[in-house]
């Protein structure tokens, strides 16, 4: 009895194809799902905070120049990655990236600690022209983002956007972005985004009595 609807279902490829969209979908929504609701239970750890205005913008001339295409922003969790690059990356640290910049295409180095390693002046001189400081490299120069300049009516949208998706800014945050990059450049905001990556979204972490240096009396 059985046998005689496999068959009737084997026979009619309408039939099998609606059925096995139906038997993938489940299996999809079954994988899919939890993840979802996990991603949402991830909340900012202490002393992360959503982008400056400044810091804001920079992170979408990152983006729109398709930087990600080339350095990622994720650390593993591997030996050879946190010796090379610093402490491996979590999800609590791009909880205000949208989108998030992990990525794992490698044709320059991680950029996940990469603030304050080199001097602004560095940064400006490698994103005008990168081999001035590095020979080999085949990056391209970004020479036009110094004379870019910031709309700051554009930038308050785009924070009432991301304030409606969750990032805590205040209206005073919005009020006060155009005064915040006023007179700065693309190039201006490139800098501080990349130089806040991995300092202004570290992690605070406490320590305990029991783990804080011992004082030295204020003897020197």
């Amino acid at each position: 009895m059985a046998y005689r609807h496999f068959e009737f279902i084997e026979k009619h490829v309408w039939t099998l194809g609606i059925l096995t969209a139906i038997m993938v979908s489940l299996g999809g929504l079954a994988e899919i799902t939890p993840l979802f609701m996990e991603a949402n239970k991830v909340q900012p750890a202490e002393g992360v905070k959503p982008y400056s205005p400044l810091r804001l913008v920079g992170r979408d001339v990152y983006v729109r120049e398709g930087c990600y295409l080339c350095h990622s922003q994720m650390i593993r969790a591997l030996r050879f990655e946190t010796q090379r690059y610093g402490h491996y990356s979590t999800a609590s640290e791009s909880v205000y990236d949208r989108p998030f910049q992990w990525g794992s295409k490698r044709t320059g180095p991680d950029l996940a600690r990469i603030g304050g390693k080199y001097s602004d002046e560095w940064q400006l001189v490698h994103l005008m022209n990168p081999r001035q400081v590095q020979p080999e490299s085949n990056m391209p120069g970004y020479p036009w983002l110094a004379k870019a300049s910031i709309d700051g009516t554009d930038l308050q949208a785009r924070m009432r956007v991301l304030r409606k998706l969750g990032d805590p800014y205040s209206d005073a945050d919005i009020a006060a972005a155009p005064e915040a990059v006023k007179g700065k450049t693309e190039m201006d905001a490139l800098i501080a985004y990349l130089q806040g990556l991995g300092i202004d979204n570290e992690p605070q972490v406490k320590t305990t009595a029991s783990e804080a240096p011992a004082s030295d009396g204020g003897a020197r």
